[in-house]
């Protein structure tokens, strides 16, 4: 007689359950491309001549103009595939080579271009307030982070279905986390170190990478070039 253990087989219904599997892969990509431990020396180089109290009202507009731009192009995002008669197949390749080169950098433990251009960080260390541009856009809500969340949402059925609710929730995490790894940024530079802040960067990437090509399987599949298991 084959017996089988009531707990187990609850634990393993609640990780297929496809409301904890999205919510799983949405705050995955997000965080993993915002990923605000990769911005912390930039943080710290443009608030170098900052208070403690400025600082921190910084890393808020960040956090804040992270929110504001990510929650907008999710909200927005089935429009604009509707506008532009974009298929999510192929906004799923797109981004799935975009989140692939993004990937690439940060196995490398940089910042990709596409987040942090030459010159950026000189740039904003000069200005009264640089909690909008550049560390809110492109710093956490870059290009990759924007295309992740629009590949999410055109895989929503409607804009008030409960994966919705996945992505915004998501979003919303992502930013407040954002928040205190920034506002945190000295403590958390202390803690892990400069090599903790390396490896943690690459493990991001390495997990990102195999995101990117999971986007790009989609999108081929999805256009009838890959057969489904």
């Amino acid at each position: 007689m084959h017996w089988t253990n009531p707990a187990a087989t609850a634990l393993q219904e609640i990780r297929t359950a496809p409301l904890v599997r999205f919510s799983v892969l949405a705050l995955s990509s997000i965080f993993f491309l915002v990923d605000p431990f990769a911005a912390i020396p930039s943080f710290l180089a443009i608030t170098s001549s900052a208070d403690a109290a400025r600082s921190k009202r910084m890393a808020r507009k960040a956090a804040f103009t992270c929110f504001i731009v990510l929650t907008s192009f999710a909200l927005a995002g089935q429009y604009i595939f509707q506008m532009f008669g974009i298929k999510l197949p192929a906004f799923e390749i797109a981004g799935g080579l975009i989140l692939l080169l993004i990937g690439l950098d940060m196995l490398e433990a940089k910042r990709s271009p596409t987040q942090e251009a030459t010159g950026d960080t000189e740039e904003a260390a000069a200005k009264e307030d640089a909690g909008i541009v550049p560390l809110g856009i492109p710093m956490l809500a870059g290009p990759g982070a924007i295309s992740s969340v629009m590949v999410l949402v055109g895989t929503v059925p409607g804009l008030w279905h409960w994966e919705m609710g996945a992505i915004l929730g998501s979003i919303a995490f992502t930013c407040l986390i954002s928040y205190w790894v920034l506002a945190g940024a000295g403590q958390v530079r202390r803690v892990l170190g400069e090599t903790g802040i390396r490896i943690l960067v690459r493990i991001m990437g390495l997990l990102l990478v195999a995101l990117a090509m999971q986007f790009f399987v989609n999108g081929l599949t999805d256009l009838g070039l890959i057969s489904r298991q």
